[in-house]
C-alpha cells in the first residue's frame, strides 16, 4: 500500500524491513515491485533490510530475485539477511548470515550487533554448508511436495467447505483461511477442541482468519482437513 507507506514515513523513520518472500502472507513479490520499494526507500533516505529467509520456497514457478539484485546501485541502503533454517528445517543449529556489500554499512551493522547476535556454533556453520552444498536434489523434491500439499488444501477448501474462502500460496508453506463466514468468537479455540491447531488471524491483523501451515506429511494434512470439515459440519446452522 504505497499511499499508506508514504504516511507512515516520519523524520525519524530510519529503516525499512522488508520479508522477501513475505511471511505471514505467502507473497512472492515481482522484481519491479522490489525496485519501487528500492526508489521509495532511496527517497526517503531508508535503509533496506530483505529478510530472504524463505526464498528457497518459491511454490508459484516463479524465480527468486534477490532485493540486491533488483536494486542496483543501492548497495550502500540494503542488506539481505539469509538462513537455511526455514528451507531446510535447521533452525536449531542457528546459523543466520548477513550479506552487506557496502564496508561502511557492514561496520555499523557489527557495532550495532556487538552483544545482542550471539556466535554461530561450528554445528551451524557445518550443517548451513552442507545444505547449500549438497540439498538441492532434496529441496527440488520438497518444493513438488509442498506444492502438492498447498494444491490438496486449496482445492478441499473450494470443494467441501464453499463457505470458507483461501487464495492459493505463492511461497513458504503457510496459507491463509477466511472462516469469517462462521461467526465464531474465536475460531482457534473452537478447532483446538475438535483436534486441529491453528495459528490465530488477530495476532496478525486479520480477525476472522486462521493460518494453516501445510509442510507437513500428506497424511497428517489429510486428517487435518478432515478434521476441519467435521468441525464446520458440528455448527449449529452453518453458512
Amino acid at each position: 500500500d504505497w499511499e499508506a507507506m508514504e504516511k507512515a514515513v516520519t523524520p525519524r523513520t530510519r529503516l525499512f524491513l522488508l520479508c522477501h518472500p513475505h511471511n505471514p502472507v505467502g507473497q512472492a513479490f515481482p522484481p519491479e515491485e522490489i525496485r519501487r520499494l528500492g526508489r521509495f526507500c532511496e527517497k526517503h533516505g531508508l535503509i533496506l533490510c530483505a529478510d530472504e529467509i524463505h526464498c528457497d520456497l518459491i511454490l508459484d514457478n516463479s524465480r527468486h530475485v534477490p532485493a540486491a539484485l533488483a536494486c542496483p546501485g543501492l548497495d550502500d541502503r540494503l542488506f539481505t539477511l539469509m538462513a537455511p533454517s526455514k528451507t531446510f528445517n535447521v533452525p536449531g543449529l542457528g546459523c543466520s548470515f548477513a550479506v552487506m556489500p557496502d564496508a561502511k554499512l557492514r561496520a555499523r551493522y557489527k557495532r550495532a550487533a556487538m552483544g545482542i547476535v550471539p556466535q554461530v556454533p561450528i554445528f551451524g556453520f557445518t550443517g548451513c554448508e552442507a545444505a547449500f552444498r549438497f540439498g538441492e536434489p532434496w529441496r527440488l523434491e520438497l518444493l513438488d511436495y509442498l506444492r502438492g500439499n498447498a494444491d490438496l488444501l486449496y482445492q478441499f477448501i473450494t470443494d467441501e467447505l464453499p463457505m470458507l474462502k483461501t487464495t492459493p500460496v505463492e511461497a513458504t508453506y503457510l496459507a491463509w483461511v477466511d472462516v469469517s463466514a462462521l461467526n465464531l468468537d474465536d475460531p482457534v479455540a473452537y478447532f483446538e477442541e475438535h483436534g486441529i491447531g491453528f495459528s490465530d488471524g488477530r495476532f496478525f491483523g486479520t480477525p476472522g482468519f486462521i493460518r494453516i501451515n501445510f509442510g507437513c506429511p500428506r497424511s497428517t494434512l489429510e486428517e487435518a482437513l478432515r478434521r476441519l470439515k467435521s468441525a464446520v459440519d458440528k455448527l449449529p446452522g452453518k453458512p
